[in-house]
């Protein structure tokens, strides 16, 4: 009876460990719920290829990937580029597609069942994600539990606010990147955003990375990973991966 025993509890912790495995293949993508454009008027919400392509990479890669968003159900998007065909296939994945149109309230997330996040971007962001407190705590434990906490251009806006159990911010004294000034004014937002995604990472204590206009950038500090703009995204993707792999 109790070689019996030994035995039914080593099969108990196998299936415990097997479980814990499990649950770190999954990531977790955050997306906004905005849908206007400050005072213009013009329709936002996240940007498709900041989601598409680090899903791609990491759903390639046999990860599970759930979606969040602030209010929950179907997200707003823009930047549906016909001649991406990796926009293709994700809006034609009938699993994901159910997925991001029933995206998860951050009360229903459990963050010990996710070895990443990743806050993708899109203008919206810059409305409903730096006080988001709901999910900057999913964030803040996601990454003390060892896990990743990775964004892409306007993504990062999720970062500002994030405290570690130290007190810091989780971005002080990291190399971060994201959709720059230079890139704001570019395209005549920076009178229309909230505030300077660039200026108040700063504020926060990053050591702030960036390469010209429309650059591939991707920075990688501390389990952290960041990218600057939609052209940096499938190398966020890739980022996160690799930073996954050494867990």
């Amino acid at each position: 009876m109790a070689g019996c025993t030994i035995f039914s509890g080593l099969n108990q912790a196998a299936a415990q460990v097997n479980a814990i495995k499990k649950m770190n293949k999954k990531v977790l993508f955050v997306v906004t719920s905005h849908d206007k454009l400050g005072e213009t008027g013009e329709p936002t919400g996240y940007y498709l290829g900041e989601v598409t392509h680090p899903w791609h990479v990491l759903s390639e890669a046999r990860y599970e990937i759930d979606f969040v968003s602030p209010k929950g159900g179907n997200p707003p998007y823009y930047g549906a580029n016909a001649d991406d065909p990796v926009n293709q296939k994700f809006l034609a994945d009938k699993k994901y597609q159910a997925k991001m149109q029933h995206t998860l309230t951050p009360s229903e997330v459990n963050p010990a069942e996710y070895a990443a996040i990743l806050y993708a971007g899109g203008h919206g962001t810059m409305w409903d994600f730096a006080d988001n407190t709901a999910l900057a705590a999913i964030a803040q434990a996601i990454y003390e539990n060892n896990g990743i906490v990775s964004a892409v251009c306007h993504g990062p806006a999720g970062l500002v606010n994030i405290k570690l159990n130290n007190g810091r911010y989780l971005v002080d004294g990291k190399k971060i990147n994201a959709f720059t000034n230079e890139e704001e004014i570019a395209i005549k937002l920076d009178k229309v955003v909230p505030f300077s995604l660039e200026s108040t990472l700063i504020e926060r204590g990053a050591k702030f990375e960036k390469s010209g206009l429309w650059q591939p950038h991707v920075t990688v500090d501390q389990r952290v990973v960041t990218g600057q703009n939609p052209q940096s995204a499938h190398g966020v993707g890739e980022a996160v991966l690799a930073e996954l792999k050494k867990l």
